[in-house]
């Protein structure tokens, strides 16, 4: 796998407030992540370092400028071309959003629900489940599992579709310290495994310090990267 190559010009997002005061969460934003690097962004709450992240993710949509991730423009997708590059993505948060429901293997074959694939894919989840050390762990549900191991889970979740692109919000967040390592490290492991591009918001200096390359923001401008 080759990890994906991120291109960001000019983007702009504004939200308005209940009170009906607007906030800028991303000015002119121009931005370029290598290929198969590890970006850390940073600053402050509020500084758009999630906004950022839902934007390429298109999870949200930009009122300007340009993303590009390889040869999509992200900007421009619609309907069913948005779902399908949303699928291509992985996309990893803060709080873990597993289904209490279902074990932890069906959560990581979730996102495939009503897709097309050209692999096996309880073969691909099982697999997962074994790189991320759960592999005797699938047919538990999730309140069976801590915190770090549900992050796990949510980080195979993350890769069942190959991603070249893997964008983590806080993931560590709500993460004890000895935890939060053991993630990053398998979050390293993986990209260097799979080849795959990631880009973490985080406002942990220790974390942004172990990236390829730092983009810090406040109030949604790029103060330095």
């Amino acid at each position: 796998m080759t990890g994906a190559h991120v291109k960001i010009d000019n983007l702009c997002k504004t939200y308005t407030l209940g009170d009906g005061s607007l906030l800028d969460a991303a000015k002119n934003l121009s931005i370029e992540i290598p290929a198969g690097s590890f970006t850390a962004v940073t600053g402050p709450s509020g500084s758009g370092k999630s906004t950022l992240l839902h934007l390429i993710g298109a999870i949200d949509t930009a009122d300007s400028g340009t993303i590009s991730v390889d040869d999509t423009d992200v900007t421009q997708l619609r309907g069913n071309a948005m779902a399908d590059y949303r699928a291509s993505i992985g996309f990893i948060f803060q709080q873990f959003h597993l289904l209490p429901s279902m074990t932890i293997l069906d959560n990581v074959l979730a996102p495939l629900v009503g897709r097309k694939t050209t692999f096996d894919r309880r073969q691909r989840a099982t697999q997962l489940l074994a790189e991320v050390g759960l592999e005797h762990r699938q047919d538990a549900l999730p309140n069976r599992l801590s915190g770090g191991q549900q992050q796990r889970v949510a980080i195979a979740r993350a890769l069942i579709s190959s991603p070249g692109l893997l964008l983590a919000d806080e993931p560590t967040g709500n993460l004890d310290s000895t935890t939060a390592s053991d993630i990053l490290a398998l979050l390293a492991r993986l990209r260097a495994d799979h080849g795959t591009t990631i880009v973490m918001a985080t406002h942990d200096p220790s974390i942004a310090a172990i990236a390829d390359g730092v983009i810090a923001m406040r109030d949604g401008v790029v103060v330095s990267c």
